[in-house]
């Protein structure tokens, strides 16, 4: 088999990222060599690559998926937003441009080639690429310069299977009505239909399939039933909208509670996932001052914006609540740029330009901005946590400068001063020692009698991973997959004219 699909859904967080994953796994179990690829990213989870560069999180979970290394070739076109108007443009894992959402319009016709050549040299080195679109296909206003869905589609010639989230309500009007607003060249790319989500019978919804085929040509090749808690490393903040899951049962008599404190412009809160993973540990994202003072454990994650989200937990309130929480001895732990917000001072003339800022004063740390934008994978030990082995990625401008005689968290990094933590290194929390060893710091600190699991966190999420696998493998049609992987576009299927209202033969 050789060949390359697009995932597109008709809405952000309708389930492409999940499926493409699920599709590598399936195929990957078939030891069929698979890799994903997305053509641009507009998220402020990434991670880095053995070779320094920085793709988008879900990409990187998704090579995982398919049993390989990430690579930037997986995610050429990376977008962190860096405030309402402005994000930094990464191409090829590297900082490219910053740009406007009016200015990035201009600057896709610099990306189009090293996007498709990308694409390219994926599809020479694997039997199969499975490749997810951005948002929904229907943005027609965006489609005159699109790289990431129905333009890629045309540009490489790519079958789409278009998905959509049956738990949002309208799925049917939401996919004839994708199809419909589209150009007829691109409605030819539109091969098949998937619904996720689906809570129930699924052979209530046959009418409505049958229907579907009839109205638009194009069959739904699966119905994927809703599970609970199936994606990690979500790279769209609008996951953060679903309730928490209720953590699994303690293995002591309690339970311990992670308040995360969600910032503006957050970057990889998928850091705090390990956390969840443990018995008897519940992680909600909060800006309740009152959730700030009353958890067991206090988390400031990353942020694309360090300046403008520590402003806005100044107008919030949520400074004097973690300044009470110092005080009281409550733990805390800021990551990346959340460690930066809890220092003395920050010198930034890159990211805001705002000049010199003063901190929240937490640690004795002062923190300066450098053009250069550091991406890397990290390894050492936790002096702090009894010499617990420790590995990580930084993706950061922003430099932290503990005082001289500081206490260290790692050998030479981060920074500790009472039950207050920074560190730079995402992903820290996935060491089961560092995390584990973390945890019963602050069960001692809160008088908690909560025990450590057994399950490493790299077997939680293949696990994790192997479902995706198993929902695709059981009530997905792989036939008609491999057939569109193996024979691309499918010929004849017909157009839906909105002008006529009417189903007409292309």
């Amino acid at each position: 088999m050789t060949g390359a699909l697009l995932v597109c859904g008709t809405a952000s967080d309708a389930g492409k990222s999940l499926v493409t994953a699920g599709i590598c796994r399936s195929l990957a179990r078939r030891d069929i060599s698979v890799a994903p690829f997305k053509a641009q990213n507009m998220a402020n989870n990434s991670a880095v690559t053995a070779s320094g560069a920085e793709i988008g999180r879900a990409q990187a979970m998704q090579a995982a998926a398919c049993g390989i290394e990430p690579e930037a070739a997986m995610n050429p076109v990376l977008i962190k937003p860096a405030g309402d108007t402005s994000s930094q443009v990464l191409l090829m894992g590297k900082p490219f441009a910053d740009a406007t959402a009016r200015s990035y319009q201009a600057l896709k016709a610099k990306l189009e080639a090293p996007t498709l050549a990308a694409l390219d040299t994926l599809r020479e080195r694997f039997d199969a690429v499975i490749c997810e679109g951005a948002g929904s296909p229907a943005e027609i206003n965006l489609r005159a310069r699109d790289l990431a869905n129905m333009g890629l589609a045309r540009a490489a010639d790519l079958p789409v299977l278009l998905v959509g989230d049956i738990d949002r309500g309208g799925v049917f009007a939401s996919l004839v009505g994708t199809l419909a607003v589209l150009d007829a060249e691109d409605q030819r790319h539109i091969a098949a239909f998937l619904i996720n989500k689906f809570r129930g019978d699924s052979s209530v919804l046959a009418p409505g399939l049958d229907m579907l085929h009839d109205l638009t040509g194009r069959r739904a090749i699966g119905v994927l039933p809703w599970r609970e808690g199936l994606w990690l490393d979500a790279e769209d903040s609008l996951a953060l909208e679903a309730p928490a899951l209720a953590p699994a049962p303690p293995v002591g008599r309690d339970t311990l509670d992670v308040a995360v404190v969600r910032l503006r412009w957050m970057s990889n809160f998928t850091d705090v996932d390990a956390l969840a993973a443990e018995p008897g540990v519940g992680v909600r994202f909060t800006r309740s001052p009152v959730d700030v003072e009353r958890a067991d454990l206090v988390v400031i994650p990353g942020t694309k914006a360090t300046v403008a989200d520590l402003e806005r937990l100044r107008r919030d309130g949520l400074d004097e609540a973690l300044a009470r929480r110092a005080a009281a001895g409550g733990p805390i732990l800021g990551i990346c740029g959340g460690y930066q917000l809890l220092g003395r001072r920050i010198e930034d003339e890159v990211e805001s330009r705002a000049g010199v800022v003063d901190g929240l004063g937490l640690l004795p740390v002062e923190t300066v901005f450098a053009p250069e934008k550091l991406l890397r994978r990290v390894a050492g030990r936790s002096v702090w946590a009894g010499g617990a082995a420790a590995t990580g990625y930084e993706i950061r401008h922003g430099d932290p400068r503990p005082d001289a005689g500081a206490q260290s968290l790692l050998d030479g990094e981060g920074c500790v001063q009472g039950n207050v933590i920074g560190t730079s290194w995402h992903g820290l929390l996935e060491g089961d020692g560092f995390r584990r060893a973390l945890l019963a710091w602050v069960a001692g600190e809160r008088g908690r009698d909560w025990r450590p699991g057994d399950v490493p966190f790299a077997d939680v999420r293949e696990r994790r991973l192997d479902v995706l696998g198993d929902l695709i493998d059981e009530h997905v049609d792989r036939d008609v997959l491999d057939a569109l992987l193996a024979a691309g576009v499918p010929e004849g299927l017909p157009t839906l004219d909105l002008r006529r209202t009417a189903c007409s033969a292309s």
